[in-house]
């Protein structure tokens, strides 16, 4: 199974090509995760990188953008297709290098498609 359309934003989803999502809120199902510290797309495997503050520890997470169901540009916020917990227990993000570590990525990739085939 590819994960390849777990690494594009999904065509509806309110993006504006080229825009900085840089600072914007982020929110699951069920409540906030936390502010997109930063944004790449190494390889064409685009991906936020969000900080989530006190909430798990002041631990970042890596997700992927093919989880991003809206972009509110006017109200700066990115609304996900998975819980609170689910990011949680995604695999974790530890170094920067890991944005550009194919296997990492693919780990990643396999965990969030997976949580999309059941939605």
């Amino acid at each position: 199974m590819t994960t390849d359309r777990i690494w594009s934003y999904p065509p509806d989803s309110g993006l504006v090509e080229g825009q900085d999502l840089t600072g914007f809120s982020v929110d699951a199902s069920d409540g906030t995760i936390g502010l997109v510290d930063r944004q790449a797309a190494p390889g064409g495997l685009a991906h936020l990188v969000v900080d989530t503050g006190v909430w798990i520890f002041g631990r970042s997470v890596l997700v992927p953008v093919g989880v991003v169901t809206r972009v509110d540009l006017e109200g700066r916020r990115i609304t996900v297709a998975c819980t609170r917990s689910e990011v949680k227990a995604a695999p974790r993000f530890r170094t920067d290098s890991e944005t550009r570590d194919r296997a990492y990525l693919s780990q990643v990739g396999a965990y969030y498609l997976g949580l999309t085939a059941t939605a």
